[in-house]
């Protein structure tokens, strides 16, 4: 059995403990799931997510550890590239044998049984990067979609953007 945290808000937590996490979200092909990463050894790797989430407007962040059998289908890819299915284990030696693993993603393509959730716990509050993985010296996507109204810096940034003709 391997394990793999979720990052979510501390809002649902009476609900996953009751029910599980909901696979409310949306994979590359369309489907429902739900996002992970399988624990390793270094915690900012494992945790790596937290900071992005957080942009979303979640503040206070829990982690919930699950186990999936080790022969269970997952799709695993670095985010905004093509993933591919592999069975857990595989997933996460993937991850964990890469030099560079910031920006990677596991999709399980289903929900998580309340039954199959190891602990539920918090996480630090700084962990992660913004943006992307190397996102430090590039100036941010200006577009709505990317950098939404009322954000924190997003006038300065659309200021800049309109100035350098973008």
């Amino acid at each position: 059995m391997t394990l793999f945290t979720h990052l979510t808000s501390a809002d649902d937590v009476r609900s996953i403990r009751r029910a599980g996490v909901r696979a409310r979200s949306r994979g590359y092909e369309g489907t429902a799931g739900v996002f992970c990463l399988p624990i390793l050894p270094s915690y900012q790797l494992t945790h790596q997510w937290g900071r992005e989430l957080r942009r979303g407007g979640r503040r206070t962040m829990v982690a919930v550890d699950f186990r999936l059998p080790d022969d269970e289908p997952v799709s695993v890819g670095r985010y905004g590239r093509a993933h591919q299915e592999l069975p857990s284990a595989e997933a996460a030696a993937l991850i964990a044998g890469c030099e560079d693993a910031r920006g990677y993603e596991v999709f399980v393509s289903r929900a998580i049984g309340a039954k199959e959730i190891h602990r539920v716990r918090g996480v630090n509050r700084v962990t992660g990067w913004r943006y992307m993985p190397d996102a430090h010296g590039r100036f941010p996507c200006p577009c709505p979609g990317c950098l939404r109204r009322g954000e924190y810096g997003s006038a300065k940034i659309r200021q800049a953007a309109e100035s350098r003709g973008y």
